[in-house]
């Protein structure tokens, strides 16, 4: 067989194999080398594509409104929050444990940042994240309970191991509080959130409307959870006045 005929023969069966780290690797890959080391190689070369393939794959479902990362966040700014501490949730341990986290702390302060970091930092360790807030959250759920296929949707989110909430709080949910308790409900113990928001723990009910159902929700999230309090000034409000300053 000379060697374009070999050569569409192996693009062929990769193809339809779906093998395409392999056949990138013959295209430029070593020839000379030894069976036995070419054969492990371009394996390896597959196995790297498609790790690299599931990434893109998690990073586009995880639906991130924009790049963060834990390493742009300016930790000098708020003293009082223990790096270390969060900085060592990255490998996403906590999301194969079920574990949730809130970000509590006034507006501009970073949190949503820092859930868009951990997010990518989760994706990268090949967990499947989602992220959304809390009023899209709670108006889909919403709908999809007076469609009567809430229990669907709930399943639906099953797929990824760790779903954003953010910005619960700074809108009321009306009725949508109701889905969005038993959205939480159901992922306990089992899968893991992670909630920003701007409320003390003491104001859930304004979001909620029943203090009693409120009490069982915090119960929930914060059986297994990491709280992080965000004390500082806003990013936002201190970039604006530096550049009135310098105006």
């Amino acid at each position: 067989m000379n060697a374009e005929i070999r050569d569409m023969a192996v693009e062929r069966l990769c193809r339809d194999l779906r093998l395409p780290g392999v056949l990138s690797y013959y295209r430029h890959g070593g020839a000379d080398m030894a069976p036995g080391d070419y054969l492990r190689e371009s394996l390896e070369a597959e196995s790297a594509s498609r790790r690299e393939k599931r990434l893109r794959n998690l990073l586009k479902s995880a639906r991130l409104p924009y790049a963060r990362s834990l390493s742009d966040y300016d930790f000098l700014r708020l003293p009082s929050l223990p790096k270390d501490k969060l900085l060592s949730l990255a490998d996403g341990g906590f999301v194969g444990r079920g574990e949730n986290l809130v970000l509590l702390g006034s507006s501009g302060t970073g949190k949503t940042h820092i859930a868009i970091g951990l997010a990518a930092c989760c994706v990268a360790a090949g967990c499947s994240v989602r992220f959304t807030t809390a009023l899209t959250l709670a108006q889909e759920l919403l709908l999809a309970q007076d469609e009567h296929r809430l229990p669907k949707l709930l399943k639906s989110y099953d797929r990824y191991d760790l779903v954003i909430v953010d910005e619960l709080g700074y809108l009321g949910l009306g009725p949508g509080g109701a889905p969005l308790f038993q959205f939480f409900a159901d992922r306990y113990e089992r899968k893991s959130v992670c909630i920003t928001t701007n409320l003390e723990f003491s104001r859930w009910p304004e979001v909620f409307g029943d203090a009693t159902l409120t009490e069982a929700l915090l119960d929930r999230l914060t059986h297994h959870a990491h709280i992080f309090v965000f004390k500082g000034e806003s990013y936002r409000f201190a970039q604006r006045s530096t550049k009135e300053l310098n105006a």
